[in-house]
């Protein structure tokens, strides 16, 4: 089977895979840094609500409300509900400067729900 060797593309947090642009030198590891082929680059949230929120992901709901009020200012590209916990993956990078900010912007007003905490948690695939 023939093979190429290749001379371009990273390990960067958004990278081409298709463009002949070269190595990117070594001091610039990804180490703890999501890696995400398809672009963009996004950041990662988790929020944690002060009583279970599974029940209130329909239209109208508590999550639904919360997502709008994220997407004032990012896109929200995935997100997952467990419980009392919500992850939350935004782009552009950067439109939340800290969790403090998201958590400004992600608890809106909503009877008997409300954020009590939220983190900037990056993204892990494998616990080690």
């Amino acid at each position: 089977m023939a093979s190429i060797t290749r001379t371009n593309g990273d390990t960067q947090p958004v990278f081409a895979l298709d463009t002949a642009n070269g190595k990117i030198a070594a001091a610039t590891a990804t180490a703890a840094t999501p890696v995400h082929p398809a672009g963009p680059k996004l950041d990662y949230f988790g929020a944690v609500a002060n009583t279970t929120v599974a029940g209130e992901q329909g239209v109208s709901e508590y999550v639904d409300a919360v997502i709008k009020a994220i997407q004032q200012k990012a896109t929200v590209a995935a997100y997952q509900v467990d419980g009392t916990t919500l992850s939350f993956a935004v782009y552009p990078a950067g439109a939340y400067a800290s969790a403090a900010a998201f958590l400004t912007a992600a608890n809106v007003t909503y009877t008997g729900f409300q954020l009590n905490s939220a983190t900037d948690v990056g993204f892990k695939l494998a616990v080690s």
